[in-house]
């Protein structure tokens, strides 16, 4: 246990995917680094746990493509590092109506990047892309470069790598309380640490461990039901046969987007998402029975889907910390330019673990950020914060 004497150069607290990267971004600085995270790991409890995700250019907007640039080269630099492997290339399916804002800004956004990508017009869909229909009047691109990270070895590597250049990482460790000054005091129950700078990236507990900075974001949490589908056939949405992962932008069930990744993970189960949820309170989570979006899977499954079993066979937890515009937070407190917040991601910010960390890390040093943050400034919020921002 450090005492309230030893003093560190950061304290990042939260060790999901955006803590670890940024305590290692810090570590591989030379600085030195705490990471605190409140429970026990590994958990399952908050955003960055199970096998999958998917990692993707495909974005309706410039900046991500740029940040996704260099957050693929960071994701080898890593596996380069460690030895291990952390991504699978399968590409990604997108789909949706052809002359949608979403679907033809993300196809324009992809072809303007250069980014590889093949379109598969209506008569050519079910030799390119077998066991599965597109709906009439919807247009589909592949992103080449795409496919899907395995998640639970990520961050555990970059928690590795971060503890083999130094750093410290403690768990069962739940913050308090967080005392500004030029020198950062964060208590938790085991004892109170010291740093020139913090770091909070606790995903959906983000507003709770602000309130004793006086800050609050227009943060909503909301529970997703990650569902796994049982193939009819075994093998038909294997990997192995080519079955990218897939983004519907909407569709006939909703508004919002669909996606699915192929049967990896689990022997004969695709795992099928619907990209919202309903409103929970993060230490309640299994409390939230809702299973709206369930339904709203099956029927696109019955729909789209054919090969697979209309009802979930596996149902798990996942939650999302979501902002107005669904933009990260990557920005310095407002009262206090030591204290960095990463938050918000939205559902979609594991891919840019990498980046979002060497961001964070930029803005704790007090440098200036690799990428234009302007999108992800806490000033946007103004008038919709519950604080004076």
């Amino acid at each position: 246990m450090s005492t309230a004497q030893d003093l560190y150069d950061c304290i990042v607290i939260g060790a999901g995917v955006q803590g670890s990267f940024t305590a290692y971004s810090l570590a591989k600085r030379g600085k030195k680094t705490l990471l605190l995270e409140q429970f026990i790991l590994p958990h399952s409890r908050g955003s960055s746990h199970g096998q999958s995700r998917i990692i993707r250019k495909a974005y309706e907007e410039d900046f991500y493509v740029h940040m996704m640039d260099e957050c693929y080269r960071l994701w080898k630099e890593l596996e380069q590092e460690a030895g291990v492997s952390l991504y699978r290339q399968t590409g990604l399916l997108l789909m949706g109506p052809e002359n949608s804002a979403y679907f033809s800004q993300t196809r324009e956004t992809l072809l303007r990047s250069g980014t590889p990508t093949v379109s598969i017009s209506q008569e050519d869909f079910s030799s390119h892309i077998p066991h599965m229909l597109l709906a009439p009047g919807d247009g589909a691109i592949v992103d080449v470069t795409a496919g899907v990270l395995f998640a639970d070895r990520a961050l555990k590597t970059a928690q590795d790598q971060f503890k083999k250049l130094g750093g410290v990482l403690r768990d069962q460790e739940k913050v308090e309380d967080i005392t500004p000054g030029s020198v950062v005091t964060v208590t938790t129950a085991s004892g109170s640490y010291r740093a020139r700078s913090v770091v909070i990236t606790v995903g959906a507990w983000a507003n709770r461990v602000l309130a004793s900075t006086g800050l609050q974001l227009p943060l909503e949490v909301i529970k997703i039901n990650v569902c796994y589908w049982k193939e009819k056939t075994p093998g038909s949405y294997h990997v192995r046969n080519r079955f990218p992962c897939f983004l519907l932008t909407e569709g006939e069930e909703a508004q919002e987007h669909i996606y699915g990744l192929p049967s990896n993970e689990y022997p004969g189960l695709v795992k099928i998402c619907f990209h919202n949820g309903s409103p929970t309170d993060p230490d309640q989570r299994d409390r939230q029975t809702d299973r709206s979006d369930v339904d709203i899977l099956s029927r696109f499954v019955s729909r789209c889907v054919p090969g697979l079993e209309p009802e979930p066979a596996i149902v798990e937890s996942c939650m999302y910390t979501m902002t107005p515009d669904r933009h990260f937070v990557l920005d310095v407190h407002p009262q206090h330019r030591n204290i960095v917040i990463g938050a918000g991601f939205s559902g979609h910010g594991f891919k840019f673990g990498p980046i979002v960390g060497q961001l964070l890390c930029e803005l704790s040093l007090g440098e200036v950020p690799t990428f234009d943050l302007s999108p992800f400034r806490i000033r946007r919020f103004q008038g919709q914060s519950r604080s004076a921002l």
